[in-house]
């Protein structure tokens, strides 16, 4: 019998290349899972009493987690679609959960948790719904609130209006949306005042280029005895919109309902920018790529990549060979948005074929 060393030395080789391809698949993808939505720093107290239960209190902190991530993801109009879920469908989309802090105070029980849930779980939740989520994502953004008094002929800017003063006292840990708003600045106030007439076509573009931020929301608030009208010009993504809003019956001197008009304000706002970020998750689009297995720095970074954008519904390799891993990715949305993602994170591809290749 004779040894053919040259077959020998082949399938040596192919072994290697096999045994290489299943570490980067065990390597590299035994810690992928569905991303997570994080809430962090959910805080309860509870008096320590006989009948103390720790695992009610922390269910209890599941559903207030489940809850904040709803609000931050959720436009208004949807919330109610998810009023009935219950303790053990919310439990079931849950990753992980971690106990951040807890102590005893003068016989009351203080607990901060912080709750990971299953993305792909959450987003067939919505789906099931009729709902599209929205990525939640922070965003700084320039406020500008202007009052305009027409019985007194009169406009409030800055310290004297409350609005200004207090629109960042009500913040909540789901809203999206960080306001930075202008220092007091004289030049800035006659320059308001010199556009009185046409303010409502002014575009303030000499206030709103002091400073770094380019898109802005600036809201003229129209004063006519109860009835208040506010004009909003919001600036996102390079587009205005104009979005017009009355109140009837509301005295804005009364800190307690101006109060509630910054609250109603802001839920105009945070139900815009969601509406910039919805997940199309009836949109699943199936591509296939290949990138080949003998770097794994490469693949590694890769799937850092897929694992932080939000809009990946999924991916897993599917077969490997002595060359390439093939990975099946679910995407959110077209294939121009998924190469645009992929560009701004140095990625290119050929997509000639049906299989992408990465450059």
């Amino acid at each position: 019998m004779r040894f053919n060393i040259k077959l020998f030395n082949y399938k040596i080789l192919y072994i290697y290349f096999c045994l290489l391809a299943l570490l980067n698949i065990f390597f590299s993808t035994e810690n992928i899972q569905a991303k997570t939505f994080n809430i962090n720093d959910i805080e309860i107290s509870t008096p320590f009493e006989i009948k103390f239960d720790k695992n009610k209190i922390i269910e209890e902190g599941f559903s207030q987690a489940f809850d904040r991530l709803i609000l931050s993801i959720v436009q208004t109009k949807d919330k109610k679609k998810l009023g009935q879920t219950s303790l053990n469908q919310i439990k079931g989309m849950i990753e992980t959960f971690s106990i951040k802090e807890e102590k005893f105070i003068n016989e009351v029980y203080y607990l901060s948790l912080n709750v990971s849930f299953n993305k792909k779980k959450i987003l067939n939740l919505m789906e099931n719904k009729n709902i599209f989520p929205s990525l939640p994502a922070k965003k700084n953004i320039f406020f500008l609130p202007i009052i305009i008094d027409k019985n007194k002929n009169e406009i409030l800017i800055f310290s004297e209006s409350y609005i200004f003063n207090n629109w960042n006292s009500y913040i909540q840990k789901y809203h999206l949306l960080n306001y930075i708003l202008p220092t007091e600045d004289l030049e800035d106030f006659n320059l308001i005042k010199r556009n009185l007439k046409n303010i409502e076509s002014y575009n303030f573009k000499e206030i709103i280029q002091k400073y770094t931020l380019d898109e802005y929301i600036i809201s003229i608030i129209f004063k006519d005895n109860n009835d208040i009208k506010v004009l909003n010009k919001i600036n996102i993504n390079q587009k205005i919109d104009v979005k017009n809003i009355s109140f009837s019956n509301l005295n804005i001197d009364n800190f307690q309902e101006t109060n509630k008009l910054i609250e109603r304000l802001k839920e105009v706002f945070e139900n815009y920018w969601k509406s910039k970020n919805e997940i199309n998750t009836s949109v699943k689009l199936s591509l296939t790529i290949s990138i080949t297995n003998s770097d794994n720095l490469k693949i590694s970074n890769f799937e850092e990549i897929l694992n932080n954008t939000d809009l990946i519904y999924d991916f897993y390799i599917y077969k490997f060979n002595n060359k390439d891993n093939f990975y099946k990715i679910i995407f959110n949305g077209s294939p121009d948005h998924f190469l645009k993602i992929m560009k701004d994170n140095n990625y290119e591809f050929d997509i000639q074929n049906r299989i992408w290749v990465i450059k």
